[in-house]
């Protein structure tokens, strides 16, 4: 899976947000359940999972802030 881009998780709305923040979480315990019993295929995946889940959260962050989306 390749990383998300932060303009398109711009368009997305914060329910949206909220939703894909929790695959990436759910996501990323199966991955370290994986982990422990040791069939993880691709460990980098975590490094990538990481800054998906920030990348989602500052924008959830700035939504509740109030500050404006880019191009507006």
């Amino acid at each position: 899976m390749k990383p998300l881009k932060p303009g398109e998780l711009r368009e997305l709305s914060a329910e949206e947000l909220n939703q894909k923040l929790e695959t990436l979480l759910e996501e990323q315990y199966g991955l370290r359940s994986s982990a422990k019993t040791g069939k993880l295929e691709k460990p980098s995946r975590f490094r990538q999972l990481r800054r998906d889940i920030a990348r989602v959260r500052t924008l959830i962050g700035e939504l509740s802030y109030g500050k404006p989306k880019a191009g507006s």
